[in-house]
């Protein structure tokens, strides 16, 4: 099966989580008229419940290219995560909605350079998946005791196209 990589916009995306851009006008002028704020873009979610706190933690993924095979789907079942890129490249989102507790039919979305993106607790999503080096990205998400990774590998592998 192949299905072919959409823009990322937040309506698209919004299923699954939030796009963090700073498109359009700000929210705020801050800092003596000098600086915009796009405020709060992202529905952050640690697991408070369940000792769960929130994190900065630094990926460096090795640059992937299209086409690409995807063949296992992840998810994180006790928060959120975030993915901020520290270059202004272009990466690979995949995502599926959740069908009886495995991931239903994927969709994959292109970033367009100056984007990152906020998984809601819970969605199924592919691995990190730069386009180009150093694939170098802040991430935001849930540290605590338990396990919050659950991993489905496809029966089915499928392909992403451009």
């Amino acid at each position: 099966m192949q299905i072919k990589a959409e823009p990322l916009t937040p309506e698209a995306f919004a299923p699954f989580g939030d796009v963090l851009d700073a498109a359009g006008d700000p929210d705020k002028i801050i800092n003596a008229g000098m600086c915009g704020r796009y405020h709060d873009r992202a529905q952050l979610d640690f697991g408070a419940e369940t000792g769960g706190r929130a994190g900065i933690s630094i990926f460096k993924a090795e640059p992937r290219a299209l086409p690409y095979l995807c063949d296992l789907l992840e998810r994180h079942p006790e928060g959120s995560q975030a993915f901020i890129p520290m270059s202004a490249d272009p990466f690979l989102v995949i995502v599926a909605p959740d069908a009886d507790s495995k991931p239903g039919s994927p969709r994959a979305f292109l970033s367009n350079g100056a984007q990152g993106i906020n998984f809601h607790r819970g969605t199924w999503h592919g691995v990190l998946t730069p386009l180009a080096a150093p694939g170098l990205f802040a991430v935001v998400d849930r540290i605590g005791e338990s396990a919050n990774l659950e991993e489905h590998p496809l029966d089915t592998p499928f392909t992403v196209i451009a």
